[in-house]
This record gives structure tokens, C-alpha cells and sequence, in this order.
């Protein structure tokens, strides 16, 4: 069970998508076909990321109401999020139990390129596309265009502005989050007494709570005393 979020950080997350996107939406009306993006390209749905609290708070809520909705597509995700945090867990740079991840960036940067190949529990491998769209980490939801960030200016996809001249791709730099409302928000769940600086993975974001898994292990089907195979979804 996702915790209860507070309304205030529903509110503040709220306000800081709707920014965040209508930057994102103005930025693609810019570029237009420069752009790559669309259902079935999954050049950002491979490897694991780093993603703050806030990130993984609102994806636990969006696993919750798809559960409510369709659970049966939930429980994929689960079940991918679960394989994931087991591949994940050797080596894991941090915590491997809770997911948090330490600030080795060296040991981080080694396991991320280790597993860049695995696909993010979230992605329907069958559609390409993001079971938890709207729930997304900021990072998905920048991924693409050229940004500039914390005063840093980041390039595009490599899929994207194939061939563009300079120019055009200064022309297209999205400004996310200029006012920092996330910052805003984690500092404020620091003080309300949450660890808002600690980042942790997707997958564990998303894994199972142990009630929810061991119920789920007590309702699989057996078969000849054995546990029935896990198909992949």
C-alpha cells in the first residue's frame, strides 16, 4: 500500500507537472519532427536512473490506481519491478534492501552502465509503451529535447535533432523548472520528517510490499508440487 501523501504535496506535485509539461508541450511545438518521441520508441525506458523521493512517492500512487483499475496489467509492473530488484540487489551502490542509493558517484556510474541494458519495470514490453504515463519521474518527462537545467545546458536525445545546426537546437532548449518547485517540495518532506534527499531506483519504487508479495505467493497456481512458471509479460 502506497503511503497517504498530504494534500499540500499532492497540490505541489500537481502544480509542478502541469510546469514542467507546458514547458515540455512548448518545447515540442518548437522542434516539431525533430523531435523522436512517441508511443513505441523506448530509447529512455532502458537502464536504471537515479529518481528523489518525490519521484518515487507518486509512482507508487499511479501503481496504486492502475491496481484499482485494471489490476491485472499492476501486477505485471509488479512482477517485472520484483525481478528487477533482484538482479539489481548485487552490487547495488547504497542500500540494497531499502533501495537507497549512496553517493559513490564512481560506484554508481558502474553499476548504471552494468545495467543499462534493463528495461524499466514500468514498460510494457509488448506496446512500448509507459504503464505509469502520467506518473512518470521528471527525468522520463524531460527526456528528449535539449534542456537547461541548474544552470547547466544538457543536450538532446540522441535519437533527436539528428543533423540540426546549433542554432536550431539553442532555439528548441527547454527551461525546466525555473522557479525549483521540486527542490521546494523535497525540502519541505525533509522537514516533515522524510529522508527527501536520499534517491533510490524505479524498480524499487515499485516492488511489491512484502503483505502484497506474499499474498500474491500464496495465491499462485501450483502445479505438481511445484511453483507454476512466472510468464513473462
Amino acid at each position: 500500500m502506497a503511503r497517504v501523501r498530504p494534500e499540500w504535496e499532492k497540490r505541489g506535485d500537481a502544480r509542478l507537472l502541469r510546469v514542467v509539461d507546458a514547458a515540455l508541450a512548448d518545447g515540442a511545438e518548437r522542434a516539431g519532427d525533430r523531435l523522436a518521441c512517441r508511443v513505441g520508441c523506448t530509447e529512455c525506458c532502458h537502464g536504471p536512473f537515479p529518481i528523489t523521493l518525490l519521484d518515487a512517492r507518486r509512482l507508487a500512487h499511479g501503481l496504486q490506481a492502475l491496481r484499482q483499475r485494471e489490476p491485472k496489467r499492476a501486477a505485471a509492473v509488479e512482477k517485472r519491478a520484483w525481478s528487477a530488484v533482484r538482479a539489481l540487489r548485487r552490487g547495488f551502490p547504497g542500500d540494497p534492501d531499502s533501495g537507497r542509493l549512496n553517493e559513490d558517484e564512481s560506484a554508481r556510474e558502474s553499476f548504471f552502465e552494468r545495467h543499462q541494458a534493463r528495461p524499466c519495470p514500468a514498460l510494457d514490453p509488448r506496446t512500448g509503451a509507459c504503464e505509469l504515463y502520467a506518473a512518470r519521474p521528471l527525468t522520463c518527462r524531460t527526456y528528449g529535447p535539449p534542456l537547461r537545467m541548474a544552470g547547466e545546458n544538457l543536450p538532446a536525445c540522441r535519437l533527436c535533432f539528428v543533423g540540426a545546426a546549433p542554432r536550431e537546437i539553442a532555439r528548441c532548449r527547454v527551461r525546466v523548472d525555473p522557479e525549483g518547485l521540486e527542490d521546494r517540495l523535497l525540502r519541505r518532506l525533509y522537514r516533515s520528517g522524510e529522508p527527501a534527499a536520499v534517491e533510490t531506483l524505479v524498480a524499487f519504487a515499485l516492488k511489491p510490499e512484502p503483505a502484497v508479495a506474499a499474498a500474491s505467493r500464496r495465491t499462485r497456481p501450483r502445479s505438481a508440487g511445484r511453483p507454476a512458471a512466472v510468464r513473462r509479460t
